[in-house]
């Protein structure tokens, strides 16, 4: 699937976003409702301003030569206080919605982590890793920042285009029914750039996704691309993705940025219209030289929000595009609850069966087809068979990663649906072809699944996987960090580890999906020694490529395209001359 198909569209749903979000800020109700106060003072004070300077240049106009500046003084100083108290007012408020904004933040991440912790495995199957985390880290970032500035911009702006009409008002009426004339045309326009805008912020925040999941998908395959000489490709697909998502940026700002100067145009227009009516209001003594000093500020005061406003729009269509991608991931289908009254799995004997059961990934689409099989406690059952044939899907079906279509699968006589999901994973150990080591000590890492591991517990584990002594060269022993998905160890002793974290989880039934493919022959061996001694009495699942490891096993099932089309030992199935004797003999050709 080309990375840029991966994210696939969604309706949009503005109204169901900014509900969703407003969720999130009503939880600091009480703040919010003293931080709308504080502004409703600070912008009071601001509005002050201007009746003050009208009030000294009217006494500064009284007559030629007779400015009277004790008056003209006292108003400057009380100007003065007023923008002071309103700016100290305004600083306190931002600081108190950064903190806010970043504890919605936090909020929301743990909401969308604790969601994916939720998620069936389907969900990572079909969504890129770097289109998730684009959601949890840069579309997040996005509302953050909207809500720690615009949210503030916007109260102060409704108090003050409420305010500043009022006082126009009550300084002419006749010249604020100027103003009206321009108010109209500024909503008309922004009302319509709002429909051209919103599309390609939601285009945008989607092209950054895909881009993120290309990028994520090309880092950890660095080394393919090297050995195969593909970087030439590689540059020019990021190039076209890469000018994809520019292109989508720039679509998008091209109109929000248009939206601030036009609207600023519309309120200089009405500016003009004010000094020509205002002088002859003048002229007829209908005001005065301060009240039309005052006018003008206070109609400065009433377009400049209006002016932000149209510049934060487009701000606020990027946050909620990006919002709307989070509540999305949100509002995916967890996977299905256990049923009601489900039991707990507890005292795990490991007998093991597969009755006719059939599966598929899509609904069209069946891989498994009515598969039979039965595992006796104790028992190492190999699971064999070319790729695709349906292996590492019988794995995802024994730990619940996926549900049956049809059939059952049972654990000591009990359909495992009729378990919790969390006791019946809790039954098995696993050991993956793709290891997964995270940054943290050599001993964090093999005592994971083990609450309270003591140190000779991980030891004896450790030397089991015989890894032992690789960990004792080791600058601080089993208290050596692990890089960052294991950056600083090979692969094989990446899969050492694991195995060794496998041994010392205390499971019943252990699952191995070509545990063993990063390790040489003869270390290979030795581990299968190891394991089949400490797993004694202990049911194991083994997926293998290399035949030659599973000789020993009690029962192989040879998988072709869903069906088991043959089972036995490995001399049984040797003599039969079929299948599995083909896969065999094909190795050592």
């Amino acid at each position: 699937m080309a990375a840029r198909d991966t994210i696939r569209k969604k309706p949009k749903d503005t109204k169901g976003t900014l509900k969703r979000l407003l969720s999130y800020i009503g939880q600091y109700k009480l703040i919010l409702i003293i931080i709308f106060l504080l502004c409703f003072i600070s912008n009071i004070l601001a509005l002050l301003g201007p009746s003050l300077a009208g009030a000294a240049i009217n006494e500064a106009a009284a007559g030629a030569g007779k400015v009277n500046f004790d008056k003209v003084f006292y108003y400057a100083e009380r100007m003065l206080i007023c923008y002071v108290l309103s700016s100290v007012i305004t600083i306190s408020i931002n600081i108190v919605m950064v903190y806010v904004s970043k504890w919605i933040a936090k909020k929301m991440r743990k909401d969308v982590f604790d969601k994916l912790m939720r998620l069936p495995v389907g969900y990572f199957d079909q969504n890129q890793a770097g289109d998730i985390i684009s959601r949890v880290s840069y579309d997040i970032d996005v509302v953050s920042t909207c809500l720690s500035t615009d949210v503030v911009q916007i109260l102060t702006s409704v108090v003050t285009v409420a305010g500043s009409f009022g006082m126009m008002i009550y300084i002419s009426p006749l010249l604020a029914l100027i103003v009206l004339v321009t108010i109209p045309t500024a909503i008309i326009y922004t009302t319509k750039m709002r429909g051209i805008t919103q599309p390609r912020f939601v285009k945008r925040s989607k092209n950054y996704g895909v881009m993120n999941g290309f990028v994520e998908e090309m880092f950890s395959g660095q080394k393919t691309i090297l050995a195969y000489a593909y970087e030439k490709q590689v540059a020019e697909k990021f190039d076209g993705i890469n000018h994809d998502a520019a292109d989508a940026y720039y679509d998008a700002d091209y109109y929000g940025i248009t939206m601030g100067p036009t609207v600023g145009s519309i309120n200089n227009l009405g500016l003009c219209l004010i000094a020509v009516f205002g002088s002859v209001l003048y002229m007829a003594e209908m005001i005065s030289l301060g009240q039309i000093s005052s006018f003008v500020l206070y109609s400065r005061k009433f377009s400049g929000p209006i002016n932000e406003i149209a510049n934060i729009m487009n701000e606020l269509y990027s946050a909620l595009a990006a919002a709307e991608r989070v509540f999305t991931l949100l509002e995916e289908a967890e996977e299905i609850e256990d049923r009601e009254n489900a039991a707990e799995l507890t005292g795990v004997e490991g007998n093991v069966e597969l009755r006719n059961v059939f599966f598929g990934y899509e609904k069209d689409k069946t891989i498994i087809h009515n598969l039979s099989l039965a595992a006796d406690a104790g028992k190492l059952v190999a699971i064999v068979g070319p790729t695709g044939a349906g292996k590492t899907t019988i794995i995802n079906l024994l730990m619940r990663f996926y549900d049956v279509d049809a059939g059952s699968i049972l654990v000591d006589n009990g359909d495992i649906r009729d378990y919790t999901r969390k006791s019946l994973r809790g039954a098995y150990a696993m050991v993956l072809q793709d290891t997964w080591v995270f940054q943290g000590t050599i001993f964090e890492n093999i005592a994971y699944g083990k609450e309270g591991a003591t140190m000779e517990e991980v030891v004896a584990a450790a030397k089991a996987a015989h890894i032992h002594s690789f960990i004792m060269r080791l600058p601080q022993g089993y208290d050596t960090v692990i890089s960052e998905d294991g950056g600083n160890i090979s692969k094989g002793q990446k899969q050492l580890l694991t195995i060794a974290r496998a041994m010392l989880y205390d499971a019943r039934m252990l699952i191995l999906d070509e545990a063993t493919s990063n390790v040489d022959t003869s270390t290979e061996r030795k581990i299968q020694k190891a394991m089949r001694e400490l797993m004694k009495d202990k049911t194991c699942f083994v997926i293998a490529h290399r035949l030659s490891t599973i000789q020993h096993a009690d029962h192989i099932l040879v998988i072709n395209q869903g069906d088991v089309v043959e089972q036995g030992n490995h001399e049984s199935l040797m003599e039969q001359k079929g299948f599995y004797y083909k896969l065999y003999a094909a190795q050592f050709e």
